[in-house]
């Protein structure tokens, strides 16, 4: 195999292209689901790939409770410089599960502390909070969770503009959204290269709500003026910390005063835009097959080297 095996950890790299195409081309939601479902796969191969490389440059370690069948020559052969990429697997891995932990226990914490904060308020879809400072969130639970927003901001916001914001938060609850934050956080976590496509899907989800928004509300100026004026007078709030950002603002302005992005899944081959998006598309798949493929291999090699 060769320094092949060792691809899984760079090939999240021929991610980028698409991530930044998908944001830029596609309907929100087919970007979201495809940089969601590419940087899950890319993470889970480079995480296992990273797992099998520990395993491989510490079996001769004494002591190991490993097979002493895996620090035979024929399995070291497998990967190139196994000692020193044993050695550097093993921190390298902790800080993965660290990372990973850490996301979770926030994503956690985050959505108890705003649970807590809606104690004794009616059992509504909808939140009202008497705060003067201005936000609003969705805040996934039971029942499609609820809609949270202060009297600060709903003061500030015409009739048609909260109809657009609430529209907005509930196509956040609708399609679940903080799922997707949170894989490609954990995946980002896995693999740093892999920060490009947890930004793009950041930006993503948000223009999802735009234009589910614009769909309820059916005036695409209407939900462009609630963004910006919502994004002029909030300020970042503690509770949403851990999974709600507002995105670009300008760029999601900019997508609402245009025409509404096309339905279909994917660009025509028959254009420049789809040429250009289909290779790279082709090129994620490789990259995934590839990281699948020195995964699979490398565990192969050691069950055929584990004793009966």
């Amino acid at each position: 195999m060769g320094v092949f095996v060792l691809l899984p950890l760079v090939l999240p790299l021929t991610a980028w292209p698409v991530a930044r195409l998908a944001e830029q081309r596609l309907h929100p939601r087919a970007a979201t689901w495809l940089l969601t479902v590419t940087a899950c796969a890319l993470a889970l191969c480079s995480t296992l790939c990273l797992t099998l490389l520990m395993v491989v440059g510490t079996a001769q370690l004494p002591g190991n409770p490993l097979p002493d069948a895996w620090s035979d020559d024929e399995v070291r052969e497998a990967v190139p410089y196994d000692e020193v990429a044993g050695e550097i697997a093993i921190p390298a891995l902790f800080a993965v599960l660290a990372g990973c932990s850490r996301v979770l226990w926030r994503h956690v914490r985050v959505r108890r502390r705003a649970a807590r904060s809606l104690a004794g308020l009616p059992r509504r879809t909808v939140a009202v909070l008497p705060d003067p400072e201005p936000y609003a969130y969705a805040l996934p639970g039971r029942n499609r969770g609820r809609v949270v927003v202060s009297t600060g901001l709903l003061t500030r916001l015409a009739a048609r503009e909260r109809r657009a914001l609430f529209a907005h938060e509930r196509a956040h609850l609708a399609g679940g959204h903080h799922r997707f934050l949170l894989l490609v956080q954990l995946a980002a976590r896995a693999n740093p290269f892999l920060r490009p496509l947890r930004t793009a899907v950041s930006y993503t989800v948000e223009r999802w709500a735009d234009e589910e928004a614009a769909g309820v509300v059916r005036d695409r100026q209407t939900v462009a003026r609630a963004i910006g004026k919502a994004a002029l007078v909030s300020r970042p709030h503690p509770v949403l910390a851990g999974f709600a950002a507002p995105g670009p603002v300008p760029r999601r302005v900019a997508a609402l005063l245009g025409p509404a992005p096309a339905v279909h899944v994917w660009p025509s081959l028959f254009t420049a835009v789809g040429v250009a998006a289909w290779t790279a598309a082709a090129g994620t798949m490789i990259s995934a097959l590839s990281s699948a493929n020195s995964a699979v291999t490398l565990f192969l090699v050691l069950k055929a080297a584990t004793p009966l």
